[in-house]
């Protein structure tokens, strides 16, 4: 370093002391995995079952759970790899390291093509993934001969050039150079490397199934797959898998062996309140009780009231004893839906007595005395009420109970406020907003119940109207013909909609305006298909579930803080130095607080309300210039006007 950059360094530290004396008596966060940027995506991937392992010069690259990580042999330090840093697409088949272009190839299920080298470089070749064709694209083998990959297709044999990143050849069986013989496929860098890989630890779960999950207790809890009647099977095996911010659990795996019933399927869970530890979940074949991560007691048609479903008027052994939906009373009760069978539908289950209760309802039964085939999605809203729904064709509805009168009320009447009759199909989720509303997944889109009618022996189901803005007084429904999976609510009241084939969106909270829609295609979303959200209410986290795959983005709303205070609000990072460009996030705020940024001179720089406890700055000014080095005071004042708090930010430039 010579002299006057010397000088120049010392100054720029100098500034920065200044500024952190300054603002010392206020509190200085850096980013953390609790306080990560908005608008950041993470993928939490398996990478427990190794496929393959290709050696890298001193790295190994590994086939993971059809995920990829790099170990570096010298150092010990592992690198994973996902969408997020680097990858086009998700789930690998296939790799193959060629020494000569010193590249691995990573051919996706779908035939997208991704080439790194072991500096995290990754260069797309879409090409055969583009290809419009009604052949099989499937990539079956993968043979690497010098600079080239060959391919092996259901429709022909492409050659890659790793070295130039190009398809260079298409050999269809008909082609007078179809390869007759491919070079030999070496298993060489597996069998030496193989008891080291078994050793390591990437982290992240270790199954990419993810079906249904909550948030509690500062935790994610979730369950590895579903059955649904009517919808074929594909006979997960049973699956928990709870995340604290850290570390990965997986529950006790070897449930049939104690049961000698198949552990499969699980696709509802809750949690014991007052005890995190104590878990209980349902599925295929039956209801489990979980004590930290261990098999405690197991509930089927020989031991409880649970009965096994009805087919062709046979009912089933323990292999279908359907369980679907479970829920947490205030009294440390569970509320258990049971699928499909005589005279048991909705049971009320007291875990510390081992005592069950029958809330069986003929309004839950079809004309035969049956119980419908999918009951899912329980849920008890803030007036005490209970909600599940039935996702299944035939009778699709909405049900809503007073456990306190023990009375059931059934909607399947599916009109809206214009007197328009829907034939729904399939009605997935039911969940509350924070202003009492009852939203309704189905596969026309989202419904609402509106708080007024909440109760009431018939209900409109409310669908709500966007308007165009086009000098028309014409408007649309929100979401209209979208196939709704899953909805949660954030702490700003705005609504997460997931979809069974289109991605994620997210609503205004007064339902008036799409503020964002994610998709594989323009985000780092693992699927299109999402079958859960959850919410993390402290750090703003989203999570979606899918068929491929955990991943979640960071968003600019959290759970309000029920007061505000000096020691609760703050802002994060701070300082904000010279290389951060993300938003500016202040958090500890009451529900819909008034935020006002100033310089030290007092002088507006920028000004807004809270996303639930969150507001975010962009760090520039009303021009959109990004404002100077300084302190900035953080003014806030709740919804009515009274006195908030002042925090202090510190800019450098």
């Amino acid at each position: 370093m010579n002299n006057k950059e010397h000088i120049k360094d010392k100054a720029w530290w100098q500034r920065i002391l200044l500024l952190l004396l300054i603002v010392s008596p206020f509190h200085l966060f850096t980013l953390s995995p609790l306080h990560a940027q908005v608008g950041t995506w993470k993928h939490y991937l398996a990478y427990h079952e190794v496929q393959d392992i290709h050696a890298a010069d001193n790295y190994l690259f590994v086939l993971a759970s059809n995920g990829l990580y790099q170990y570096n042999l010298n150092d010990q330090s592992i690198t994973t790899y996902d969408r997020t840093n680097g990858l086009n697409d998700t789930h690998i088949t296939h790799i193959g390291w060629s020494q000569q272009a010193k590249r691995l190839i990573a051919v996706y299920e779908n035939s997208n093509i991704d080439l790194i080298d072991t500096k995290g470089n990754v260069i797309n070749i879409s090409a055969l993934y583009s290809k419009s064709t009604t052949e099989d694209k499937t990539v079956t083998d993968v043979r690497i001969d010098g600079i080239y990959a060959w391919l092996v297709t259901g429709f022909a044999i492409i050659k890659v050039n790793m070295q130039k990143a190009e398809i260079t050849d298409t050999y269809t069986p008909n082609h007078p150079d179809y390869p007759t013989s491919l070079p030999e496929k070496s298993t060489a860098d597996y069998d030496k490397y193989i008891s080291i890989v078994e050793t390591l630890d990437p982290m992240g779960p270790d199954y990419n199934h993810f079906y249904e999950a909550k948030f509690l207790n500062g935790k994610l809890y979730t369950t590895g797959g579903y059955f649904i009647s009517g919808i074929p099977d594909p006979v997960y095996p049973g699956i928990v898998q709870v995340y604290d911010g850290n570390d990965w659990t997986t529950y006790e795996e070897n449930i049939s062996e104690k049961t000698g019933y198949r552990y499969i399927d699980i696709n509802c869970l809750d949690v014991m309140p007052g005890n995190p530890q104590y878990v209980i979940v349902g599925g295929r074949t039956g209801m489990y009780e979980f004590n930290e991560g261990k098999l405690v007691r197991y509930h089927n048609k020989d031991n409880s009231p649970l009965r096994g479903a009805i087919d062709n008027g046979k009912q089933l052994d323990n292999e279908y004893v359907l369980i679907s939906g479970m829920k947490f009373d205030n009294n440390g009760h569970l509320w258990v839906l049971n699928n499909q069978t005589k005279d048991v539908t909705l049971l009320e289950f007291d875990p510390v007595a081992n005592k069950w209760t029958d809330h069986h309802n003929a309004v839950l039964t079809n004309s035969n005395g049956i119980g419908k085939h999918a009951f899912r999605s329980l849920i008890i809203d803030s007036r005490g009420l209970l909600w599940f729904v039935n996702d299944n064709w035939v009778q699709p509805a909405v049900f809503c109970c007073d456990m306190e009168n023990d009375v059931i009320v059934k909607y399947d009447n599916f009109v809206n406020q214009d007197g328009t009759r829907y034939n729904i199909n399939w009605i997935t989720c039911v969940c509350e907003d924070k202003e009492g509303n009852i939203w309704v997944g189905t596969d026309m889109g989202p419904f609402m119940i509106q708080k007024s009618e909440v109760g009431e022996s018939s209900v409109t189901f409310y669908q709500v109207k966007i308007p165009r803005n086009d000098g028309t007084d014409y408007a649309d429904y929100l979401l209209s013909g979208v196939s709704i999976s899953s909805i949660a609510v954030d702490g700003g009241n705005r609504k997460w909609f997931g979809s069974d084939n289109a991605g994620a969106f997210l609503i205004s909270a007064d339902n008036m305006q799409q503020l964002q829609s994610f998709t594989t295609a323009n985000s780092k979303l693992i699927s299109d298909n999402i079958s859960y959200i959850t919410i993390n209410p402290t750090s703003g986290e989203v999570f979606f579930l899918s068929d491929r795959g955990l991943s979640s983005y960071i968003s600019d709303a959290s759970e309000p803080a029920e007061s505000m205070d000096d020691d609760t609000v703050y802002a994060y990072p701070n300082p904000v130095t010279p290389d951060y460009t993300g938003l500016i996030t202040i958090t500890g705020l009451t529900y819909d607080a008034d935020v006002k940024i100033t310089s030290s001179n007092g002088a507006l720089i920028a000004e807004g309300r809270s996303n639930g406890g969150m507001f975010t700055w962009d760090g520039k000014d009303k021009n959109g210039k990004r404002v100077a080095s300084g302190v900035y005071m953080v003014i806030t004042a709740t919804s009515s006007g009274s006195k908030g708090t002042v925090c202090k930010i510190a800019v450098i430039n």
